[in-house]
């Protein structure tokens, strides 16, 4: 396999990913990089799902970025192995002892927002958008930016009370990780507005400063529960920005034709923040 630029893979992987993701999989595949050369990936095999996962998308990766691939998928095929190999009964049977154990979301939101006051509006933020964290830091900081050049309306449509992601693609667009659109109250954005920017790093060490767990996964699992009762599952995925390999998500779903989709949705997130407010 031969010595490997690590600052060419690290170029490599940044045109599609984002900085944290770009550090993750330069790790893994510097720790298991050697199964690739050795042809052997029964380690790989014995890993926790979580790093087996992570250890086979960074391989997967350095094998493009060598041009090895058809190799990686020889031997992953050979040890029988998948990204994912907890079914779908455990990852239910998971949440569900999750959430016994752990409070309620809600009530974690609203302790995050009595002892760190400079999260509050960010919090309500990133529960009624529903996308990820990094995206949510990446749309809040992108709102106050374009607040102050004056150039807020090519991003959001006060008409409609959208965040159109879609519009600005190096952030929202990434190869495994997507966002098109939000909706969010036309209040929510202008108190938005007038905060000053986030950062990732910021948000997690003022969280852990006050020692208080970080759920922003949680949020996001309930915001997708909480949703269902005025989305249906192909329209929550995609204000998420999960666009599965079904067939109709792939080929036939089109939100634009979805004249009521916006009217639902706001719906739903007005009533999903008056429990926090």
């Amino acid at each position: 396999m031969g010595e490997i630029d690590w600052e060419e893979f690290r170029r490599f992987l940044s045109k599609s990913c984002s900085e944290k993701t770009v550090g993750d999989r330069i790790r893994y595949a510097k720790e298991y990089g050697y199964c690739l050369a050795s042809g052997d990936f029964s380690v790989i095999n014995s890993l926790s799902d979580s790093k087996r996962g992570h250890s086979l998308k960074a391989l997967s990766l350095l094998s493009k970025f060598l041009g090895i691939y058809d190799g990686f998928q020889k031997l992953k095929a050979a040890y029988g192995l998948n990204w994912r190999n907890t079914n779908a009964e455990e990852l239910i049977l998971s949440r569900m002892e999750k959430t016994r154990e752990n409070r309620n979301v809600i009530e974690w939101i609203k302790e995050v927002k009595e002892k760190l006051p400079q999260l509050e509006v960010f919090m309500d933020f990133y529960l009624i958008s529903g996308i990820r964290f990094n995206e949510a830091v990446n749309s809040y900081n992108l709102i106050i930016e374009l607040s102050v050049k004056g150039g807020l309306d090519s991003y959001y449509k006060s008409e409609q009370q959208a965040l159109e992601h879609y519009r600005f693609k190096a952030l929202f667009i990434r190869r495994t990780k997507k966002v098109f659109l939000s909706y969010v109250p036309k209040r929510l954005v202008m108190k938005i507005r007038k905060k000053e920017k986030l950062s990732v790093f910021q948000v997690g060490h003022l969280i852990r400063r006050k020692r208080l767990q970080s759920r922003f996964g949680d949020v996001r699992e309930y915001f997708a529960t909480f949703m269902t009762k005025f989305l249906n599952p192909a329209e929550i995925d995609f204000l998420q920005g999960r666009v599965s390999a079904r067939v109709f998500m792939r080929n036939y779903f089109n939100p634009a034709l979805i004249q009521d989709l916006g009217k639902r949705a706001l719906k739903g997130i007005n009533e999903l923040q008056a429990k926090i407010n």
